[in-house]
């Protein structure tokens, strides 16, 4: 049986709406923050092994390299801890269900996100 229904194979032709954008970030972050959890343990091993580990760790705080690293970390920790404080409401209490209310309550995430993650990066620069 053959089904006679047109296909899309270019996705950069397809334009998703807000809270879909909102749902691809949260798992995007959620990835991001499984990475992070071995950086961070990695770092807090080698601050933990010796006073000469902990010196080291400092140092590379100091650079601009691991700096950045630690604002995509707190960015992504920042995203994750929002989308998943929207889908909490969204499952728990029903909000944010229609269309609409979902598209709206993605963009304020959004925002929000952008804003935190600014001061983040200015609080750590």
């Amino acid at each position: 049986m053959k089904k006679q229904r047109p296909v899309n194979l270019d996705l950069t032709t397809i334009k998703m709406h807000a809270a879909a954008n909102a749902s691809i970030l949260h798992r995007i972050s959620g990835v991001i923050m499984i990475f992070a959890v071995g950086i961070l343990l990695w770092t807090l091993s080698i601050s933990l092994s010796s006073a000469e580990g902990f010196a080291q760790v400092k140092a590379m705080l100091d650079g601009w390299f691991f700096t950045f690293i630690i604002w995509g970390i707190t960015s992504a920790l920042i995203y994750h801890l929002l989308g998943g404080i929207r889908h909490l409401l969204m499952d728990a209490f029903g909000l944010f269900e229609e269309k609409v209310s979902g598209n709206v309550s993605a963009k304020v995430i959004i925002g929000l996100w952008a804003i935190l993650t600014i001061a983040a990066g200015v609080s750590l620069w």
